[in-house]
């Protein structure tokens, strides 16, 4: 099953893109909450670089870059803690527009009995980027499960 999720961003798409790789931002939204930032963050940028992202109390995020196109596209494999054999692919899209950007991220090979919890987190996640990066367009994003 796959979950796509839409945000609209005032920032420029390539802001939008190096926040996914950056060590020092990428704790503070991506897996993360405002009570429970990424505490160990690992990130080899490039294709076919690993990350991991962990907050310290059992939560822990792993996998591999499949694909970079700074600042259109970002490919990679996730794996989580809890479902070690489990491996899932999000992909991100980034379309520039007159003022900021459009980020579309699809994450696919999800799970039916867990796509509206995944669809809510990766909601809360992209609205957390769009705060840090100094707050998104406006528009609210969009989501859906397929």
């Amino acid at each position: 099953m796959k979950v796509r999720v839409t945000q609209r961003y005032s920032a420029t798409p390539e802001s939008v893109f190096d926040a996914w790789l950056d060590r020092k931002t990428v704790g503070r939204w991506l897996f993360a909450t405002a009570w429970r930032p990424m505490s160990c963050v690992e990130i080899v940028a490039r294709k076919g670089g690993l990350y991991r992202l962990a907050d310290g109390k059992g939560a822990e995020y792993t996998g591999r870059y499949i694909e970079m196109v700074r600042p259109r596209r970002l490919v990679f494999t996730l794996v989580m803690e809890n479902s070690p054999k489990v491996v899932t692919r999000v992909i991100a899209e980034i379309v520039p527009l007159k003022t900021g950007c459009e980020l579309t991220l699809t994450h696919e090979n999800v799970a039916p009995d867990h796509a509206r919890r995944i669809e809510g987190r990766w909601t809360g996640m992209l609205y957390g980027l769009g705060t840090m990066l100094g707050r998104s367009s406006g528009r609210a994003g969009r989501a859906a499960v397929r």
